[in-house]
């Protein structure tokens, strides 16, 4: 089975280690396993409870995702964070964002566009809330964030590039979850003229915004000096 944050609740059909890899992964995303921690086996399968061969297979999976590295006969450990990768992953973010933008926005219909609206009015609720001076929310902007976005593209007809997209930005969104530091107006200014672009169609403004977007978005996490 397939894990996204846009997947259903329920997760009706998974096996216990399909919990287990999206637990894991979930826990690796948002930061609750650090950069470059050990990732012992026999601590794993209390927490997680699943056999170590399950979490070896878990483990192999995620390696595949850049989420965790493999030490060759030393185990495994969760991937580490660097500018220099925060930039790649942001470049390849925007390669397939844009790409994506421009065919949900040729393929887009009235519903499309009303899920555009509502997952932007929930993003801006939350930013008024930080904007206002209630850092706390910062986790939950992220996960809003996400769901923005992930709208805009949602029209796009192509599971895989939703699928190859998801995985990206959670590589991204880890960084975020890491410094849990909100950019401010700013960035709720250029999400709601990201919607109104949208909405207009207007596929070169839309792009252009938010190339300029997840760039700022980089520059504002590095300003943290909390990316080693």
């Amino acid at each position: 089975m397939k894990i996204h944050k846009f997947d259903a609740h329920g997760h009706e059909g998974e096996t216990v280690g399909d919990v287990a890899h999206r637990r894991i992964r979930s826990d690796i995303v948002h930061g609750r396993l650090k950069p470059l921690q050990k990732l012992k086996l026999d601590a794993l399968k209390e927490k997680y409870g699943v056999s170590v061969s399950t979490l070896r297979e878990i483990l192999n999976r995620l390696t595949v995702e850049h989420l965790v590295t493999a030490e060759g006969q030393r185990g495994f450990e969760v991937a580490p964070v660097s500018q220099d990768g925060l930039r790649d992953i942001a470049e390849l973010r925007i390669l397939l964002e844009t790409h994506a933008i421009r065919r949900s926005l040729a393929e887009g219909d009235l519903d499309w566009q009303g899920n555009v609206v509502s997952e932007h009015y929930k993003l801006s609720q939350v930013e008024k809330t930080l904007i206002g001076g209630n850092d706390g929310m910062v986790e939950q902007w992220v996960r809003q964030d996400w769901g923005f976005h992930h709208a805009v593209i949602s029209a796009c007809e192509s599971p895989a590039l939703m699928e190859l997209h998801s995985s990206v930005f959670d590589r991204f969104q880890r960084y975020h979850m890491l410094v849990l530091d909100f950019r401010g107006k700013p960035a709720a200014d250029e999400h709601q003229q990201l919607r109104d672009l949208v909405l207009e169609r207007d596929a070169d403004g839309a792009v252009a915004l938010l190339e300029r977007h997840v760039r700022s978005g980089v520059e504002h996490i590095l300003g943290t000096g909390r990316v080693p």
